[in-house]
C-alpha cells in the first residue's frame, strides 16, 4: 500500500516536472508549428498546466482526448510538449485520440474531410470526428472511462470546435462516460456581438441560439450547453472544468500556436468573426494568401487599390478565385477590433459589379438568420442593423452570465 501511494506521488511530481519545463524536452515537430510562445499576459495558467489538479483523476482508468495541434502544456523556457505526449509518458492509460475539424495535427483544409488513422508519433488510433460522423459512436467510446476536451477555441459560433463539444458531450452522456475539460483562454473574449442563431437555420457552423460573438470559454460554454438543456433529449453531461489561473475576460491572449491552417495571428483572429461573412458571398477572404482573414476581395470588386491572386497553399487546395486578380481590401494593420464590423462586408456588397451572385445560402448559415441579407440588400445602415440585435444579444448576456468561470 505505502508502496503504491509513494509510486503515484513520485509520478505526479514528475509530470508537475514537465508542465514548468524541468524535464521534457520539445519535440521538433512541435516547436516548428510555434508563431511564438509569449503569451500577453505570463501570469496566466491554462488548464493543461493546473496537472497537479486532474492527473489524480486520471490514474487507473482508459482515457480518450479530443485533441489537436493546439492541445499542449506550456514550460518557462517558452516551449511546450503535447498534452497526449506527456500523458503517455506518465503511463497515464490513453487509449484513443479524437480529431475535429482539420485534423489531430491541425492541416486538413477548412471543409476537408478527415479520415480515421494512426498516430505516426504515439501510434495511437485517431477517430475523426469531422469524417465520416461528427458524434463519436458507442462503439468509438467503448471501454473508455473518462474522456478530456482540450482545444483551443476564438470564440465565434461558426468556429466548429463547439459544435465537436456539443456532440462529445451529448455522446458522453448517453454512454455514461465523465468528461473534463481543460480551459484555454478565448482570444475574443471581450466582447459579446452579433445576431443570435434561430434554430430553423441549425447547421454545423451554429448549433446554439447563441451571438456570433459568444464571449465564453470552451469550460464556460460547456457548462451552458448543460444548463440549457441543449443536448438531445435534454441530457447533461458529467462534465469537470479544470480553470485557469489568473485569466479574465478582458485580458488580452495570444495565441501561441495557430489554431486552424487559416488563421495564423492574432490579426486574423481578431477580424475572423468580421471576416467570415465573406465565406458565405463571392468574395475570398484571404485564403490562398499568406494573409487569410486579413485581407479580402474579389474579381467583381473593382476600382481598389489593393489587389492579390489566390494561389493553392498549404491552409486552401482550392481557394475561392483561385489564380484570378482580386480586387480588395488590406486590413493587415486594423486596429483591434471590441466588435462585429460590418462595414467591410457592407462596402464590398455595393462595390460589387454582380450583386446578384454576391451572396449564397452559406451566408444564411453563418449569419444564423436570413435577416442580415435582406437588411444589406436593404440598405440599412451599420447602426440600423446593430440596433436589430439589442434585444437578442441583451438577453443572451442575461442567460450566460450565470454560466461565467470568470470576471
Amino acid at each position: 500500500m505505502r508502496l503504491n501511494v509513494l509510486k503515484n506521488t513520485v509520478l505526479l511530481f514528475v509530470f508537475i516536472m514537465i508542465s514548468f519545463g524541468c524535464l521534457a524536452k520539445p519535440s521538433t515537430e512541435n516547436t516548428k508549428q510555434e508563431l511564438s510562445v509569449s503569451l500577453s499576459d505570463s501570469t496566466i495558467v491554462v488548464g493543461a498546466n493546473r496537472t497537479q489538479a486532474y492527473i489524480p483523476l486520471l490514474k487507473g482508468k482508459s482515457i480518450g482526448i479530443v485533441a489537436n495541434q493546439t492541445s499542449v502544456i506550456f514550460k518557462t523556457d517558452s516551449t511546450y510538449t503535447h498534452v497526449v505526449d506527456s500523458l503517455i509518458q506518465l503511463d497515464v492509460n490513453v487509449t484513443k485520440v479524437f480529431s475535429p475539424e482539420h485534423g489531430f495535427r491541425g492541416t486538413a483544409d477548412a471543409g476537408e474531410v478527415v479520415k480515421d488513422g494512426i498516430d505516426t508519433k504515439t501510434k495511437l488510433p485517431i477517430v475523426s470526428l469531422y469524417g465520416a460522423n461528427k458524434k463519436p459512436t458507442a462503439d468509438q467510446l467503448k471501454n473508455i472511462d473518462l474522456l478530456i476536451f482540450d482545444i483551443q477555441d476564438v470564440g465565434a459560433r461558426f468556429y466548429t470546435y463547439i459544435s465537436t463539444l456539443h456532440y462529445v458531450m451529448e455522446a458522453c452522456a448517453e454512454n455514461n462516460i465523465p468528461m473534463l475539460i481543460l480551459d484555454r483562454p478565448n482570444p475574443n473574449g471581450r466582447y459579446i456581438d452579433g445576431p443570435i442563431l434561430e434554430m430553423e437555420h441549425k447547421s454545423f457552423v451554429g448549433m446554439h441560439p447563441v451571438p456570433i460573438v459568444h464571449g465564453m470559454t470552451i469550460g464556460e460554454y460547456a457548462q451552458m450547453i448543460n444548463g440549457q438543456k441543449w443536448l438531445e433529449n435534454g441530457v447533461t453531461c458529467e462534465l469537470t472544468v479544470i480553470e485557469m489561473e489568473h485569466y479574465t475576460h478582458d485580458k488580452l491572449y495570444h495565441l501561441p500556436i495557430k489554431p486552424s491552417p487559416n488563421l495564423p495571428n492574432d490579426q486574423s483572429i481578431n477580424l475572423y468573426p468580421s471576416l467570415c461573412f465573406f465565406e458565405g458571398t463571392n468574395v475570398n477572404a484571404g485564403r490562398g494568401t499568406q494573409t487569410q482573414f486579413q485581407v479580402y476581395g474579389s474579381p467583381f470588386l473593382k476600382n481598389q487599390e489593393y489587389t492579390y491572386t489566390p494561389k493553392s497553399n498549404k491552409g486552401a487546395k482550392h481557394p475561392k478565385h483561385k489564380d484570378k486578380i482580386c480586387y480588395g481590401v488590406d486590413l493587415t494593420n486594423e486596429k483591434q477590433l471590441n466588435q462585429i464590423n460590418l462595414a467591410y462586408i457592407i462596402k464590398a456588397y455595393h462595390a460589387t459589379s454582380n450583386k446578384s451572385e454576391f451572396f449564397n445560402s452559406f451566408f444564411t448559415k453563418l449569419a444564423g438568420s436570413k435577416k442580415l441579407q435582406k437588411q444589406i440588400e436593404g440598405n440599412l445602415t451599420v447602426t440600423e442593423i446593430k440596433q436589430s440585435w439589442k434585444t437578442g444579444l441583451d438577453g443572451y448576456k442575461k442567460m450566460s452570465k450565470k454560466y461565467m468561470l470568470y470576471n
